[in-house]
């Protein structure tokens, strides 16, 4: 079992959102960038932990907890011309971007960006890192506990 810091916009997808979905499952789709997709397609596995963080909001942090569900398929917004996802170069037979499902499974208090930095459990974080803006990065198993830790 491997863990993940996932970011979302909570005007896009909230862990509000989320949890109120059917299932209280949803498509993680839009990841852009070819180091957040390599993890989704390449080492992201079904029962993997999820710190669910909200980003480019007032205050950033991790707003609850969530699992994958699914294998990795291609991200159907890729193909679709009004969709700002869109992406003129990828093909049905050659997709070049991924989805995942997400199930959220608890919200919890939001654990803050600048509460974060101050545990030195979490220093080594990614998210943590300077000028870090990918939209999912790994977890250790350290971070992961200590992270569950502060939500109790």
């Amino acid at each position: 079992m491997q863990y993940w810091l996932m970011k979302s916009e909570p005007d896009e997808v909230s862990i509000d959102d989320v949890m109120a979905s059917p299932g209280q499952t949803t498509a993680w789709f839009g990841v852009r960038n070819y180091q957040a997709r390599n993890f989704m397609r390449d080492q992201m596995q079904v029962g993997d932990g999820v710190l669910f963080y909200h980003s480019s909001c007032p205050e950033p942090g991790i707003a609850g907890l969530a699992e994958i569900v699914s294998a990795p398929y291609p991200d159907a917004s890729q193909f679709d011309t009004k969709s700002k996802y869109h992406d003129a170069k990828a093909t049905q037979e050659q997709p070049r971007w991924i989805s995942i499902d997400v199930k959220g499974t608890q919200k919890t208090r939001l654990l803050s960006l600048a509460e974060m930095r101050a545990i030195p459990a979490l220093e080594d974080m990614v998210v943590l890192q300077k000028g870090s803006r990918l939209s999912i990065t790994p977890v250790t198993p350290a971070q992961w506990k200590a992270v569950l830790k502060l939500l109790k």
